[in-house]
Parts: C-alpha cells; sequence; structure tokens
C-alpha cells in the first residue's frame, strides 16, 4: 500500500506543480487517513504539507431515507477556504460514484474551488453514474456481487485490500494477486 500511495502522490505532484493552491479533501471513513498518508507522502517528496480536511457524506446520499435511524453522522471539517484551491478528493474504493456524487454537492455547500480532482485506491468498475478517478492506486476487475474491503492501520490496525463474494460469506480472495479460483464448468454434449 505505501508504495501504491507513493506513485499516486508522485502523479498528484506531477499534475499540481503550484502546491499553494492544493489540498486534500478525503472523505469519511477511510478517504481521510488516506488523504493524511498522500499528504505526508507529498510532505516527504516535495518539503510542502498541504491542507488536509474531511468530508462526510451522510446527509448528501440519495439513499439517506433509506438508511433512516441507521445513518451515523461524523466530523466534516475542512479549516480553510474552498475558493480558488484545487481539491483532490480522496476515497478508498470507487464503484457507483454515487458517494462521489455526494461528496461533490458536500464541497458544493463550503465554497467554490478552481478545480476538483479525484484520488481513489481502489477502483473496481460498474459505474452508474459519470464519474472516473483522475489518480487511481490499482484497478480491480470486480463481480456486481463482490465487496471490496479496505483495511487501514489506522482504523483497523491493519493495512489489506480484499475482494469478498457477498453470496459465498467467509471464502476471500487477496486483491493483491488478483486471481481468482478457477471454475469448472460442466458441458453437455
Amino acid at each position: 500500500m505505501d508504495r501504491v500511495l507513493a506513485r499516486l502522490a508522485h502523479e498528484i505532484i506531477e499534475h499540481h506543480p503550484d502546491l499553494e493552491a492544493l489540498a486534500f479533501i478525503g472523505i469519511r471513513t477511510r478517504g481521510v487517513p488516506l488523504a493524511e498518508r498522500l499528504r505526508n507522502v507529498i510532505a516527504g517528496q516535495a518539503g510542502r504539507r498541504v491542507p488536509l480536511g474531511s468530508l462526510d457524506i451522510t446527509l448528501y446520499r440519495d439513499d439517506v431515507t433509506a438508511m433512516g435511524a441507521h445513518a451515523v453522522l461524523r466530523e466534516t471539517r475542512i479549516p480553510f477556504p474552498l475558493d480558488g484551491k484545487r481539491i483532490v478528493l480522496v476515497d478508498d474504493v470507487l464503484y457507483t460514484g454515487r458517494t462521489i456524487r455526494a461528496a461533490l454537492d458536500g464541497l458544493n455547500d463550503f465554497g467554490r474551488p478552481k478545480s476538483i480532482k479525484l484520488a481513489v485506491l481502489i477502483d473496481r468498475g460498474h459505474r452508474e453514474l459519470p464519474i472516473h478517478a483522475d489518480f487511481v492506486g490499482k484497478a480491480i476487475p470486480t463481480r456486481e456481487e463482490d465487496e471490496v474491503k479496505v483495511r487501514l492501520k489506522e482504523i483497523d490496525g491493519e493495512d489489506s485490500v480484499r475482494i469478498e463474494a457477498r453470496a459465498a460469506g467467509p471464502a476471500a480472495v487477496p486483491a493483491r494477486g488478483m486471481t481468482r479460483p478457477r471454475r469448472t464448468a460442466s458441458r453437455r454434449r
């Protein structure tokens, strides 16, 4: 994961030579520590710590009414003005695009950035909205019924990415090798 984040940070620096205007906003929950790690890598590579914020998208989700009493609000903290900033929005997994749409709606309530780019650790495909990531750590082919589980040491005590089949239960395939067990199909003659 460190190698992937170092590569992402390098790409972000290449596309944002003016680090003065750059800022990271992590989407709660796992986007926040990923944004912090990217910020630290950039500080090591370029000698500058860019501003960092966090965004809770709960109230901007299109399924918030379906969540009902299960909705958990977390802190949104953006300690700098967005106006004129080049924002890199950071999340762990890009799937349908709905989380990013909600994040864009949320950011509009805080100001008007010069630009917004998206950095994700994992792009698993299966978009429902016309949203793409500008910086991708790893593109992993998945089936729609799969779940991509990102674990980060800051939250979960370890760094890992796993693909789990929802229907299969506890069996999991590590994302690192990105191989799945071969399935044998019976052939009718």
